[in-house]
């Protein structure tokens, strides 16, 4: 199958740790990831009903080795001076982004060159979104995950 883009926006809140948990929840609960061992390609008789927890879902043998192609591949949200691993998330600091993409304040008119920042598969990014005074209006998560 290959590995998916996917990205998520919710509005601002100063908890990047209680946003991120929030979203993982909706899209568990929403089911907007891929529960591939209830595929509809699959035969009806060979198909897995959809999980009723993210243990469950994480306790399956196909998730476990192509994912899910979504946030739900993410775990945590690592610090700053921490190295990206696996199903980890990196916030884009001030700093990175005065670097990469010449000013501290990101925007949604920054969306579509967010690319330029690093990436890796199993691996996300996040970053704050200001409005056009400079306030913080959403956080925007981004990465490649799945097999």
């Amino acid at each position: 199958m290959g590995a998916s883009g996917w990205d998520y926006a919710v509005p601002y809140q100063e908890d990047l740790v209680g946003a991120f948990d929030a979203l993982r929840r909706k899209v568990f609960e929403e089911r907007e990831y891929c529960w591939s061992p209830g595929g509809g390609w699959r035969p009806e008789e060979e198909r897995l009903p959809w999980p009723e927890t993210q243990e469950e879902l994480w306790a399956h043998e196909l998730v476990q080795q192509d994912g899910t192609h979504s946030i739900l591949d993410i775990f945590r949200i690592i610090g700053p001076d921490e190295e990206p691993d696996y199903s980890t998330m990196k916030q884009v600091t001030e700093e990175e982004a005065l670097l990469v993409l010449g000013t501290r304040k990101l925007t949604r008119a920054h969306v579509p060159r967010f690319e330029e920042f690093d990436h890796w598969r199993w691996y996300g990014r996040c970053a704050v979104l200001h409005d056009d005074q400079g306030d913080p209006q959403e956080i925007y998560f981004w990465g490649f995950s799945g097999d």
